[in-house]
């Protein structure tokens, strides 16, 4: 396992149950004025609950007004509202099998909102993208192989209007990673899945492709690379097709990975001005889509991944052992 995403996990952590409101350790460092725009210099940082393993993939329900987020260790999927607090929705969430020992995470990773009623999924236990009905759970895996090879793990996705999925594929679920012998191709891949149920790989040369994200005019997707050897934010040209045309680095963070800023590139969040509220060292990164850097919402830990929710305005950000809330003046 690479020095990555799991950095900052402790022992001696909460009960998962435990919900707070108390302001959490961290704040948002301003490095542009711009930024005041987006979050105000006295926003605060709350903590709304705390004691997984290591939170992913949140998600805003519009319908019932509530979040649901992965562990993906445990293999769980909770859910968290203002009325209700905080629960378990799915588990097992991924794997569901005789042999979880094959699995260094068999639980759910990404999620997003699927067609009415339902949730679609980064399975990185049963290697696949699914799609989950909320009110059954009933789980229907719409992709388990390309080319005949079993993915990896995939682990984050985005949707295109035209109902195409983009994903990532790292080996991040299985046991030994890219050493696991249930791994069955060589590249860490980032892939596209058209609604007729076709799979094409767009990318193959990236270590440990991880967040995946669209800008608001669908001719960009963005990717995350959790390498600590190589830490960026990758940028790529869509076509009309949904193909790439060229790729570039949006943001390279290894001036600013260390001890002090802990955590990697992992999944972002883009606001409705193509602002990238983007997962790094030290916590979540606001940058402009020009990839200016306008400030740093400090997590006190590694930041995973982030959504916004409730009225557009609030960014929900999972951070390792912590489900954290931020109020913004932006909508995501």
């Amino acid at each position: 396992m690479p020095a990555s995403r799991r950095l900052v996990l402790v022992g001696g952590l909460a009960a998962a149950g435990c919900s707070s409101l108390a302001v959490t350790a961290g704040g948002v460092r301003r490095m542009d004025p711009a930024l005041d725009g987006v979050v105000t210099p006295d926003a605060r940082l709350e903590r709304l609950a705390s004691g997984f393993t290591w939170s992913e993939g949140p998600v805003w329900i519009a319908e019932g007004a509530y979040l649901l987020f992965s562990d993906v260790p445990e293999n769980r999927i909770h859910r968290w509202s203002r009325a209700g607090g905080l629960s378990v929705f799915m588990a097992p969430s991924g794997y569901d099998g005789p042999d979880p020992s094959v699995f260094r995470e068999p639980g759910s990773n990404g999620l997003i909102a699927g067609p009415a009623g339902t949730i679609l999924m980064a399975d990185h236990g049963n290697r696949a993208i699914a799609r989950v009905d909320l009110a059954t759970q009933v789980k229907t895996l719409l992709a388990t192989h390309y080319r005949g090879a079993r993915f990896n793990s995939p682990n984050d996705l985005v949707q295109a209007s035209n109902g195409a999925i983009f994903f990532t594929d790292p080996p991040y679920g299985l046991k030994d990673m890219d050493r696991s012998p249930l791994k069955e191709m060589a590249e860490n891949g980032v892939y596209r899945l058209d609604p007729d149920g076709g799979v094409h790989r767009l990318v193959d040369d990236l270590t440990f492709p991880n967040g995946v994200a669209l800008s608001p005019d669908q001719r960009t997707l963005y990717v995350s690379v959790s390498d600590p050897a190589r830490p960026v934010l990758m940028a790529y040209e869509l076509d009309g097709a949904g193909g790439i045309r060229g790729g570039r680095v949006f943001k390279d963070f290894a001036a600013l990975a260390g001890p002090s800023a802990p955590g990697l590139p992992d999944g972002m969040a883009v606001d409705r001005d193509g602002r990238l509220f983007a997962t790094g060292p030290g916590g979540v990164h606001v940058l402009t889509p020009d990839g200016r850097s306008l400030g740093l919402i400090d997590t006190a830990g590694a930041a995973a991944n982030c959504t916004f929710g409730e009225d557009g305005r609030t960014l929900f950000i999972t951070a390792g052992d912590r489900l954290l809330r931020l109020e913004t003046l932006t909508r995501g």
